[in-house]
């Protein structure tokens, strides 16, 4: 049997895909959580063979996740399953270690044939979300920058992002500058919503 965790922070979805992974001869779901920073521990009490997770859930990003997985339970092949097919959320995904990256209006078919080609040693990524992150490049930003953006997400002065980050105001001002010329945007709210959109924040 292939043992798999679910994260799923909402909960009908979470329900509707364990029952139907369930339904495979193959496949067992053996823990589901909701919150991102609930996944490393569950997957070091269950020892799943494939975690599936959601990107944007509480605790912690699905993404982050997954980068922690890579360590701690380096056994556990990671599928990304998600409502938000952005090219720099593939781009990151990779970076932490997932093999699999698909979004979640696919059939569940291909979801079961994904979690058995990644636990084989394969890649399996959404087609189109390949084309498009091929298609928009690499994400510009260092990861500085994207602190910055990331402190900026609910309106924070200068001030409060600088004491949130530990840094000057006039280093927080040219990380935002520099940010906001990246994406091509005219302040910073602009440029968040921007990275947001790309899937880089």
């Amino acid at each position: 049997m292939i043992r798999v965790l679910l994260a799923e922070d909402q909960g009908m979805m979470r329900g509707a895909l364990a029952l139907l992974l369930g339904l495979e001869e193959d496949i067992e779901v053996v823990a589901q959580v909701d919150r991102g920073d609930l996944v490393v521990p569950a997957a070091r009490e269950h020892r799943p063979d494939v975690a599936l997770l959601d990107i944007e859930m509480p605790g912690r990003t699905g993404l982050d996740a997954a980068a922690e997985l890579r360590t701690e339970v380096p056994d556990c092949k990671v599928v990304i399953l998600t409502t938000f097919g952005r090219p720099g959320y593939l781009r990151r995904a990779m970076d932490a270690g997932a093999r699999g990256f698909l979004v979640k209006d696919g059939p569940v078919e291909e979801l079961a044939s994904a979690i058995r080609k990644v636990l084989a040693g394969q890649t399996v990524v959404d087609p189109a979300l390949a084309t498009a992150a091929l298609a928009a490049g690499p994400n510009p930003l260092t990861d500085r920058e994207r602190d910055v953006l990331s402190a900026a997400v609910d309106g924070a002065t200068i001030a409060e992002i600088a004491t949130r980050l530990h840094l000057s105001e006039s280093t927080v001002r040219n990380y935002l500058s520099a940010a906001i010329g990246k994406t091509g945007t005219r302040n910073r709210m602009e440029a968040v919503q921007a990275a947001r959109a790309q899937g880089w924040l």
